[in-house]
Order: structure tokens, then sequence, then C-alpha cells
């Protein structure tokens, strides 16, 4: 396969390829390549959470926060305060 690329592509290929340290044609592959031949994911061994274990874990908010954050109460309620404060402040700044 050939392909005439147009004259803007030609040089910023080019340019790129210079910085890069490399060929405009050793560049044009390896992006066409990245962009065309998918890459296989990895085979995990074992499970995510084996494969996450290091990045998971547990904690208790009454260990940061005297009684605890109650994060999961009235979740819905302090949603809509927070969108209703931002929009507030949206209409004071028009």
């Amino acid at each position: 396969m050939v392909i005439t690329l147009t004259p803007d592509l030609e040089n910023a290929l080019a340019e790129r390829a210079r910085k890069l340290g490399t060929t405009p044609e050793t560049l044009a592959l390896d992006s066409l390549r990245e962009r065309f031949v998918p890459t296989p994911l990895p085979k995990l061994q074992g499970t995510m959470a084996d494969y996450l274990k290091d990045f998971i874990g547990v904690l208790h908010s009454s260990e940061f926060v005297k009684g605890g954050a109650q994060m999961s109460v009235d979740t819905g309620k302090k949603f809509a305060a927070i969108v209703y404060k931002k929009h507030r402040e949206q209409q004071k700044r028009r």
C-alpha cells in the first residue's frame, strides 16, 4: 500500500519525528498501529480483588471524625443543597 501525504501532513510528521528522535516512517507506522491494531489486555491471575488488593482498604470514619462522618445519611438532601447553592451563586454573578 502506498499512501500519499499532503504537504502539511508530511511536514507535521517529519517535525514530530525529528523531535522524538525517530524517522517519519517509523512514527507513521507506530501511530497507525496504535490507532488500528488493538493491544491485547494482559491476562489477570486471580480475581479483580486480588489484582487491586494493594489499592483497596476499609476504614471507619469515626477514626477521623468524632461520631463518624455520617456520609450516607440524607445524601439526596445534601446533593440538592449543593446544587441549589451553586445555582444561587450563578444567579448572583449574572
